[in-house]
This record gives C-alpha cells, sequence and structure tokens, in this order.
C-alpha cells in the first residue's frame, strides 16, 4: 500500500467537532513547503481595496500560488497561521476565507499588530509536497 500524500486530520472525539478545521494533522513523510506570510498584495505589491475581507481572499489566493508554484495545492496543507490586526472582526476574516479556501486543516488565528500598515491579515501554511 502506497503512503498518503496528504496530511491526515487528527481530531480526539473528547474535542469539539468543527467541520471547517482539524485540531492536528500528521504531515507525511517527505517534502514540506513553508509558506512566508501572505499578506493580501496584487501582483503590484500593492494591498487590495476593500478591507478584511478582500484582503483575507487575496492572501489566500497568494498562499495558493505559492503551493501550486511548489507542485502540491490545499488539500495537501497541514497547517495556516493566520494573523488578523487586533481592530478587525475575525469573523468577517472567516466568511471571507470560505470563499477560497475549502480544504480543512488546522488553524491558528492570533490578533497582532500589523508590520505592513494597512495590511489586515497576514496567512503562513505548511504543505506537504507529494513526490513527483
Amino acid at each position: 500500500m502506497d503512503a498518503p500524500t496528504t496530511p491526515t486530520p487528527v481530531n480526539p472525539p473528547q474535542l469539539h467537532q468543527n467541520p471547517a478545521f482539524a485540531w492536528g494533522m500528521i504531515l507525511p513523510a517527505g517534502r514540506t513547503l513553508y509558506v512566508g506570510g501572505q499578506n493580501g498584495t496584487g501582483p503590484d505589491g500593492a494591498l487590495v481595496d476593500g478591507g478584511l475581507g478582500p484582503q483575507t481572499e487575496q492572501a489566500l489566493r497568494n498562499v495558493l500560488a505559492v503551493l501550486a508554484e511548489a507542485g502540491t495545492d490545499a488539500e495537501h496543507v497541514a497547517k495556516l497561521t493566520i494573523y488578523l490586526d487586533p481592530s478587525v472582526d475575525p469573523n468577517e476574516a472567516y466568511a471571507a476565507s470560505g470563499r477560497v479556501w475549502q480544504a480543512r486543516t488546522a488553524v491558528t488565528v492570533l490578533a497582532v499588530a500589523p508590520a505592513r500598515p494597512g495590511a489586515l491579515v497576514e496567512v503562513e501554511a505548511v504543505a506537504a509536497v507529494p513526490e513527483a
């Protein structure tokens, strides 16, 4: 039997079950991709207009672009870390993420002061890269 190429969710039955994320993920042996923090910037490097929702969508599209370039996709992501400006409503970011990201993964969300002026969200990812 071939080893799995996608992360395996770990959801202990004694913890609350959530359809949007897993409590843990086992990353298969092999190559691992660490995606550095992505803001909601377009190809020109400027933050997209419209506030938290559009910035969240664009940040996740940027993560997807890095994944694709490395030969993997959202289904192979074991962990997302999402940094939000403390002034924003996390529910707005969650709603926006659902328009771009359908994969279930482990997620950590933190409220932190933005490193880039005007940035309301930053997203990092850890993913398995299937062997070619």
